[in-house]
């Protein structure tokens, strides 16, 4: 995405006479916006579709009705540490899909212009405050908690059969990726409220 976003917006910075300013606007939208949405969208696709179908396969074959009967509580076992674990892995996931992204910029960068690496960073970093990357760290953990929430709810009410288990797997994902929106949405909302921009 860094790659993709520095080969866009280099033909209207150079018609403006800005070029140089092309990786403070490019490290500005990774980290606040791109990054934090595209990651948790890819996690969405992959997590919520697995703990979809893996949760509604264990329905449909009477796993989980056989926890309960041996007195296990499902729940503890199965939801409460995937929200956990989606929860805390996605910041993580975040931060090294910006890193990614911020290395693609550079390579944009360098197609058309030589920039040393140091430069390029010193002037991304420079230009980042914690206004732009605390509140986007923040709503990672929504976005991970709201995935891993969607996922399990959609594979323990799954129907029987394997058409039910395909279809919370495919609702997990669709449902996942507008609450992505959603809660990206009312994360921007707040930190204009907060005067964190």
């Amino acid at each position: 995405m860094g790659l993709v976003l520095t080969m866009q917006l280099r033909p209207s910075l150079v018609l403006y006479g800005v070029e140089s300013q092309l990786p403070v606007m490019v490290g500005i939208a990774i980290v606040r916006e791109i990054g934090p949405v595209i990651t948790a969208l890819i996690f969405a696709g992959k997590i919520a579709s697995s703990m979809g179908a893996e949760l509604g396969s264990m329905k449909v074959t009477e796993q989980i009705d056989a926890m309960e009967v041996s007195g296990i509580n499902p729940f503890r076992y199965l939801v409460y540490i995937r929200i956990l674990a989606s929860t805390l892995m996605l910041p993580i996931l975040t931060i090294l899909g910006d890193a990614i992204s911020l290395f693609g910029a550079y390579i944009g960068v360098n197609i058309n212009s030589v920039t040393s690496l140091n430069l390029f960073f010193t002037q991304v970093f420079r230009n980042l405050s914690m206004g732009d990357v605390v509140p986007a760290l923040i709503k990672t953990f929504f976005f991970g908690f709201a995935i891993g929430l969607i996922g399990c709810y959609k594979g323990f009410n799954s129907n029987k059969g394997t058409r039910g288990v395909g279809s919370a797997a495919n609702s997990a994902v669709v449902l996942s990726s507008v609450l992505i929106f959603v809660i990206d949405l009312l994360a921007v909302q707040i930190t204009d409220l907060l005067g964190l921009n």
